[in-house]
Formats: C-alpha cells, structure tokens, sequence
C-alpha cells in the first residue's frame, strides 16, 4: 500500500509520523512520502518538502507570501501524480491541505483527513466542502463528532494524539542539571510557539516577564529549526534558559507557564502545569480573525472543558501588567493551582480513550482493506 502525507507544521509531523509507525505494524511492506518535517523522516517517510518551508501564519502573513504557498501547493499536486498513491492523508494545516483534497478528489485518489481543521471555529460551512472532498475524516476532539454531525456526516474519533505523545514520553533525569538551571528555583516554562511570527509578536512580552521576576528560572521551549536569533533578547537575561527540542520535560519542571495558544495549551495541561495564554497577532489579521470567530475561546483547554479552566490574554490584553498578577497566582495560590489542576484531571479523562494513532491506523487499513 502506498500512502502520501501531507504535514505543514511541527504538531502534525509529529502526529503524522506516530500514524505511519502505527500503519506500518499494522502493513509493514506499506511505504510513505510527503510533505513533512523531521519526524516523519525518522518514521520513514521519503520527505519532498520540509515543512519549515510552509510556516506561515496569520491572515496578513499568508497574503503576503501567496506566490510561495500557490509554488508548494502545485509542487505538491504534482508529486501525488507522479506516485500515484493509494490514500492521501492530509494531517491539519487547514489552508493548504483543503486544497490538496479538493485536487486529489478530483483525480480519483481516495482521501483520508487526521486532524480536522478547525472549521467549527470560523466559516462553519467549510465542512460542507471538506464532506465533498474527504472521504474520511479522523478527529482528535471529542466535540467535533457531534460538530459534524450538524452536517449530517458521520466522521471518526480517535482519541487525541497528544495524549499519545505524553504518555510515550521518556523523562529526562538529568533535566535541570543539564540546561543549568538553579537549585530549588521556581521554574516557569516560557512556550512561545513554533512559527517566527508567532514569536515576534510574543517574545518581547516574554522578556519583560522575566525582567520582573528575576527570582524565577526560565525556561524557553526553542524550536530547532527556526533561528536562534529570534530568541537572542530573551537568552541574554541572566535567569533565562534555552531548552531545545526538550518541551515536554521543561514542562515537567516547571511550577507554571506562559503558552502561547495551540496545541502547545493542551500539551501543558495533560502535563499538569498551571498556565495562562497569551496570543498576539498583526492588528489587520486580528481584526479580520475576529469577525469571524464562531467559538467562546482560542485554547483547547477552554474548548474541551467547554468552560474557562485557564485565562486567555489577547492582543491588548496581552500586557506584562496582566500576565505578572496572573503569574503570581499561578505560581502561589494554591487553592487557585488546586482548581486548574483538578480541571486538568476533567480534561485527561475525557480523552483517554486509548492510542489515537492506533485507532486512526485501524480504522484506515480497515477503510482501504474495504474499499470505503
């Protein structure tokens, strides 16, 4: 069986790459390419293009880089044909991957979709066009079965994937001697994202935090393949360390944490760390955004709890006044830390039900195997 992925962003190439692991107990001759990162290299998979390529955000950040997306878009159309794959699967990445189905569709490929975009967050009815052109659809939150449903289209849940990752997550002992953090420091985790203009809309609000509590350790979860420049402001501040590729045990280290909104927010909360969220964008893509958000929060924590666990501080809201009162308590109160924490416990349960990767890899070779 041959399969083709398309991943545009760390997350799903990490999904990604744990589905082909999983595929390929299930069908071991099967063989994989795609778009991807270095996850699913190691999985595998023969990598056209890497997705560091294909980061782009924000409404006025895609505009601008249009002729480059359109490139990767027909390059990418272009390398299924001459494969010619047995599935498409599409792993999130909304905007281009939408449009990889609605061509794969056309050109009789069976098409698979792992991870939804988030259509129940704006323009609701791009489901419509999703039933059109998917001919199965895998979701990883529990409230999209039913979202769909609307739709009268009965997709799969399988379970969250990052759950997955957590629960397979080897700690690292010797963490905190390694990276030189101070002993019995308060340590808070600084997740500033995985796209540059996502950090250089956050990391000046970053620094100014550690500037105000000096007493504090830390750490900054960096992205391996962005530059290192882009966190230069905040690694010259004497209780700033820089952890690289190392999230998950920087999170287990740490008492609390600033996230920016993601999927890094559910990572912190099955991880059991008190967080607030933070989100800035350019004014013209935030403005666009807004009059089209259809939901009540931007972190999945909120979304899934369907109530606020965690605070969420936006654009202006954003401000180092805020974000300090909110630190202290996440880091003092202990009835506070007490609550989040037993809302985090909610949200584990209610998205345990076992291996995402396993459920999705059964349920497409079953699909294939059947003809579905």
């Amino acid at each position: 069986m041959k399969y083709y992925l398309v991943a545009g962003e760390r997350s799903g190439d990490l999904h990604a790459a744990n589905l082909v692991k999983a595929i390929r107990k299930l069908n071991p001759d099967s063989s994989f390419r795609g778009f991807g990162g270095d996850y699913m290299r190691d999985a595998g998979v023969d990598i056209a293009v890497h997705y560091a390529e294909l980061a782009f955000m924000g409404f006025a950040e895609v505009v601008s880089n249009l002729n480059k997306i359109s490139g990767f878009i027909k390059q990418c159309k272009e390398d299924i044909l001459s494969n010619h794959p047995d599935v498409v699967i599409l792993v999130d990445y909304g905007g281009f991957n939408t449009r990889i189905a609605k061509f794969a569709k056309q050109k009789n490929f069976r098409v698979f979709y792992y991870i939804t975009p988030k259509v129940w967050a704006w323009y609701q009815k791009r489901a419509l066009g999703l039933k059109k052109n998917v001919d199965r659809m895998f979701v990883i939150l529990p409230f999209e079965k039913a979202f769909y449903k609307k739709f009268d289209w009965d997709v799969d849940y399988v379970g969250n994937p990052v759950l997955d990752a957590i629960k397979e997550h080897q700690a690292d002992k010797d963490f905190i001697s390694k990276h030189h953090f101070r002993e019995n420091a308060t340590i808070v985790a600084l997740l500033p994202g995985s796209r540059k203009q996502e950090l250089l809309n956050i990391i000046p609000l970053m620094e100014e935090i550690a500037r105000r509590f000096d007493a504090f350790d830390f750490g900054v979860a960096v992205v391996g393949n962005l530059d290192r420049s882009l966190y230069k402001t905040l690694e010259s501040l004497p209780n700033v360390r820089l952890v690289q590729d190392q999230t998950y045990d920087l999170l287990m280290n740490s008492r609390a944490a600033i996230v920016t909104s993601g999927t890094a927010t559910l990572e912190t909360a099955l991880l059991k760390v008190p967080q607030v969220v933070v989100y800035k964008t350019s004014r013209i893509s935030y403005q666009i955004a807004k009059s089209f958000i259809r939901v009540r929060y931007i972190s999945l924590v909120n979304l899934i709890a369907d109530r606020t666990v965690i605070k969420e501080f936006i654009q202006r809201d954003a401000n180092p006044d805020k974000l300090t009162r909110e630190l202290v308590d996440l880091v003092s109160d202990q009835e506070y830390r007490k609550r989040i924490l037993n809302d985090y416990d909610e949200i584990y349960g209610i998205l345990d039900v076992g291996s995402a990767s396993a459920n999705a890899a059964k349920l497409m070779t079953k699909y294939l195997d059947n003809g579905v």
